[in-house]
């Protein structure tokens, strides 16, 4: 499961979403999730699904990597839409003991939420897989760059941000060899009672944590001695270029919200 757990890893491509600015790409990600929250029929949410398959086409990834990158997280999406099925009332009830009911309208938002979860986990794959980590600071500095004015640590934050999804895959290549490691010393994940499985678990978060620590103090050592001061006065290596196919992605998620609110019901 660690393994297909995709958040924070980059595939090197040369795609028409792979060439967007790293910015449009994340604004048109944030406004993706904002969105979606407007479907609220099964033809707002066909909408949504095409347009999600139109990036991922567009991004030369293969559909199995997005579907791999939705496992490690499909227990609690089902959690939640057994929640959303169970506690939904309204519509024609099929069954009903005390306060568990489930009824037409709660199956049907049942359905709206896991497609809501699965899309939203596909754009932000997506924005992951076709952006390189340093690509995504430089995109989330300049735009929180007007908050300079009000004495907000941008440079900061993004480097954190940064550092936080880089490290992601790290942790779970890490947590995946301590798994290795236990097993090969007889203890058994997965198996047993939920006290039993907790207590499995307590080997693993252990030396993660400690592992954790060690890294940043070491990435910590290694930009003191390369002499990193912060953000005051450094230059950019990289420079963001807005092009065209920014400005048309815009427009495409504009069309995408006038799409939305003809068909809202």
């Amino acid at each position: 499961m660690l393994d297909k757990l995709l958040f924070g890893r980059y595939i090197q491509g040369n795609s028409l979403v792979h060439r967007m600015d790293p910015r449009a790409k994340l604004i048109g990600a944030f406004y993706f999730i904002i969105v979606i929250f407007l479907a609220n029929n099964w033809q707002t949410y066909l909408i949504m699904t095409l347009f999600t398959f139109l990036c991922v086409i567009l991004s030369d990834i293969k559909l199995s990597v997005f579907l791999n990158g939705v496992k490690p997280l499909i227990w609690l999406i089902m959690f939640t839409v057994l929640l959303q099925i169970l506690f939904t009332r309204g519509g024609e009830t099929y069954f009903e003991l005390g306060p568990i009911s489930i009824t037409s309208f709660g199956v049907i938002n049942g359905a709206f939420i896991f497609m809501r979860f699965v899309l939203i986990i596909f754009i932000s794959t997506l924005l992951t897989l076709t952006t390189m980590p340093l690509s995504l600071t430089d995109a989330i500095e300049k735009l929180l760059g007007p908050l300079k004015r009000f004495k907000v640590p941008v440079h900061e934050i993004a480097l954190m941000l940064s550092i936080a999804l880089r490290f992601v895959p790290t942790l779970m290549d890490e947590a995946s060899k301590i798994m290795n490691a236990q097993r090969a010393r007889g203890v058994e994940f997965g198996e047993g009672n939920i006290v039993k499985q907790m207590k499995a678990v307590t080997p693993i978060l252990v030396p993660l944590f400690v592992s954790s620590f060690n890294r940043a103090d070491e990435l910590a050592n290694a930009m003191e001695a390369r002499g990193y001061q912060g953000g005051e006065g450094r230059t950019k290596y990289r420079i963001l270029d807005w092009q065209r196919l920014d400005t048309l992605s815009m427009l495409a998620f504009v069309a995408l919200t006038g799409l939305l609110l003809f068909f809202r019901s």
